[in-house]
């Protein structure tokens, strides 16, 4: 059997841009943070937006880090779905698509949270007025089907929690859609969860750490000394 490379990987981690990540989750930080635990590769996920997609490549690539592009979207079943892509302009073409899908709320930072931007300096530029911690009008069925065709692909969120999870709020997968992995949170044993839900052994799955502290990056659960990027998950590498 050939050699299967492995890479150490955090894959839900959320910069500043997201309302409820701590100020300091700078796209910079977050870089310097996964260097110094030794990570191969990471996603930077916010919410509904990728404000600081182009920054955080820009850096990672400085610092010899993968940065896979990412958002984590939730669609209008308030279900969250880790959106990922080859390349910084196939996400920032699904950018567009959730924005323009988001109802025209205005954020409340003293109620929800800041929503920062950043420069290449690691430095603050300018805030996001738009409410993101919110459902885009977009179905679950929509949402994965329009990221197909730009080319990534959909993981479920955090399927063992209850609330703004596919199992949560659908109550299954659809068989139809085209999902392949899922995402166990950090909390919960996958083998757990498998056993509460055997239907779902066919799917190959993730843990991230789903960060909004510096100190959560690369806690994943149980200790991996790797992860195999097999199939869909191992395409979004080779770019």
């Amino acid at each position: 059997m050939p050699h299967r490379r492995t890479f150490r990987c955090d894959l839900h981690i959320h910069s500043c841009l997201s309302p409820c990540a701590h100020l300091l989750m700078t796209p910079g930080s977050i870089i310097q943070r996964a260097l110094e635990l030794d990570l191969d590769c990471i996603a930077i996920t916010d919410h509904n937006s990728a404000g600081n997609a182009a920054v955080a490549m820009e850096l990672a690539q400085r610092n010899g880090l993968i940065l896979i592009p990412g958002m984590e979207v939730e669609t209008q079943e308030e279900v969250h779905l880790l959106c990922y892509f080859p390349t910084l302009e196939q996400l920032l073409e699904w950018d567009i698509i959730v924005s323009q899908s988001l109802p025209p709320l205005k954020n409340d930072e003293e109620l929800i949270g800041y929503q920062l931007l950043t420069d290449l300096n690691d430095e603050y530029r300018a805030k996001d007025e738009r409410l993101l911690a919110t459902a885009a009008q977009l179905s679950v069925d929509e949402v994965v089907e329009k990221v197909v065709a730009l080319g990534g692909i959909v993981v479920p969120s955090h399927v063992d929690r209850p609330v703004n999870s596919i199992i949560g709020q659908l109550g299954f997968i659809p068989p139809e859609l085209e999902i392949a992995v899922i995402e166990i949170s950090k909390n919960t044993k996958p083998s757990v969860f498998f056993e509460k839900h055997p239907e779902l052994t066919p799917y190959s799955y993730v843990v991230g750490s789903d960060s909004h502290y510096i100190e959560d990056i690369g806690r994943c659960g149980e200790p991996l000394p790797g992860f195999p990027l097999v199939g869909d998950m191992a395409r979004l590498l080779v770019c």
